[in-house]
Formats: structure tokens, C-alpha cells, sequence
């Protein structure tokens, strides 16, 4: 595992766009991302948003093979600034869409609810080029990570949607705090620590 640098960006968006493309049933990603003929070009947009924000406000790590990555953000340490605001706007014009703001908006009261307010690790995103799904990569650069925030008293909160990445997240000792439905699809908060 290797930690990213801005160089980066276009390798992890490539890898989430690949995780994630497949995908076409009701998800957090797909109810960011404006479902149109633009579907690919809209989630490059949306990978590369969080990508920045995991850099400013986290760090994102990259498996050895360039196959899976991880962004991580430290919610206590993010604060509004001229970069942050034509972050949101860019993606607010170029990916969401005005349709999909609301939903969005939606999600966000959800997860500011159920995310603590003490200091946490939180794993924004992770993602397998579809490819490599089931060969141990994900496994892998999971573990690594976990490995590292092992000591670390910050407990570490993550969201999900798919009952797949939620067993996934108990196999590595994350607990089910709380289940929402209120999207219509379920999103898991998972704790570790």
C-alpha cells in the first residue's frame, strides 16, 4: 500500500469509476450522479470531488498492484474555503444536477444525524477495479489500513448501502450502529474502535 499524491487523481478515479459503473441499483453513488448519457463522464467528476476532498481533509491510500483505493477523511479537520466552495459548486453544476440535489441534501441531513461528533477516521470511499474484485486486493489494502489506525483512539465510522460491503466491513470488526432507510435503499453506519 502506498499513500497517494495529487499525481494520483486520475489513477483512483479510474479504479472507482470501475468499481462503481456496474453498478445499477439504488446507491449512494447513483443517487449523486445525474443517470444520464453522461453516466461515466458524471462519475469521473463525482470520484475525482471526493478524491480532492480525501487530500484536504484526509489522506487516500493505493493498493501496490494500482488496483483498489481508500479515502479516508478526518471530518474534525475540514472547514470551509474558497477551494471547498468551487469543489461543491463544480459538482453541484457537473455532476448532481438540479433533479438530484434534493436526494442529495437528503442524504447528507442522514448522514450529519448519524455520524458522531467526536473526532473519527472516516472511509469516505473504497474501490476494486472490477476486474480484480475477487482476488484478496480489496482484502488486502483493507487490512493494510486498518493496520496503520490500529492504535489510534479515534474510532473509525463508515456508511453503506450494499448487505455485500457490510458483511465485508463485520469480517474486519466493524459493528452496525444504526440501519436508515429513508432513501429508499438501506444505509448501514458501521463502527470500529
Amino acid at each position: 500500500m502506498r499513500k497517494a499524491t495529487h499525481i494520483d487523481k486520475k489513477i483512483v478515479s479510474e479504479i472507482l469509476v470501475s468499481a462503481f459503473a456496474p453498478l445499477k441499483e439504488s446507491n449512494s453513488i447513483n443517487l449523486v450522479v445525474k443517470q444520464d448519457e453522461k453516466r461515466i463522464e458524471r462519475m469521473h467528476i463525482l470520484m475525482e470531488y471526493l478524491f480532492e476532498r480525501a487530500m484536504l481533509f484526509g489522506e487516500v491510500y493505493i493498493s501496490n498492484n494500482n488496483k483498489a483505493c481508500l479515502l479516508l477523511k478526518f471530518p474534525h479537520m475540514e472547514k470551509t474555503t474558497y477551494k471547498t466552495i468551487s469543489l461543491d459548486i463544480k459538482l453541484a453544476r457537473k455532476c448532481i444536477g438540479i433533479a438530484h440535489v434534493f436526494g442529495v441534501l437528503k442524504r447528507q441531513i442522514i448522514a450529519n444525524k448519524n455520524y458522531p461528533k467526536e473526532k473519527h477516521i472516516r472511509p469516505m470511499i473504497m474501490g476494486v477495479k472490477k476486474e480484480f474484485k475477487e482476488n484478496g486486493t480489496a482484502a488486502r489494502l483493507m487490512i493494510e489500513v486498518k493496520n496503520k489506525f490500529i492504535n489510534t483512539e479515534l474510532p473509525v465510522i463508515i456508511d453503506a448501502a450494499s448487505e455485500k460491503n457490510v458483511k465485508m466491513y463485520q469480517k474486519f470488526g466493524f459493528k452496525i450502529i444504526k440501519k436508515e432507510e429513508a432513501l429508499g435503499f438501506p444505509m448501514y453506519f458501521l463502527r470500529f474502535n
